[in-house]
């Protein structure tokens, strides 16, 4: 007994911690994490501020135009000076087969797509990929 009381006069007393105790920084961190989920954003993404389009200097004369109509259906044909009768098609595939036989009798008409503005915007891309992969580099939106 008598070295453990001579061991705890000897001057030692408690042993300081040398740590840092991260818990009320990680606490910090989980408050600024809530904070910042609940607070909500200053811009909403769902407004879209689309451009106006203006109207070309110079419109083709002749072209091949096609027309998405609000109902689902499709029209094809040539407009301008030596335009044709627009032909009303079932399905995208027969607009498609129309469009590769005007392009091969008139490669040198640029292709204006007339979306209505019902339609669905992935129609209108849809058929101006569709142009590109066939060739036809000249691919233009109609407006108003």
């Amino acid at each position: 007994m008598a070295s453990f009381n001579s061991s705890m006069r000897g001057g030692r007393g408690r042993k300081f911690k040398s740590e840092i105790n991260v818990v009320p920084y990680i606490d910090v961190m989980l408050v600024l994490l809530i904070i910042f989920m609940a607070v909500p954003q200053s811009n909403t993404p769902n407004v879209i501020n689309l451009p106006n389009a203006e109207k070309s200097a110079l419109p083709p004369d002749d072209f091949i135009q096609i027309q998405l109509k609000p109902d689902a259906s499709l029209s094809i044909g040539v407009a301008g000076k030596n335009s044709t009768a627009a032909q009303d098609l079932p399905d995208r595939t027969a607009l498609l087969r129309a469009l590769r036989v005007l392009h091969t009798e008139h490669p040198e008409y640029p292709v204006l797509i007339a979306g209505d503005r019902d339609s669905k915007y992935d129609e209108v891309i849809q058929l101006i990929s569709e142009s590109k992969k066939m060739g036809i580099t000249r691919v233009g939106l109609a407006t108003r």
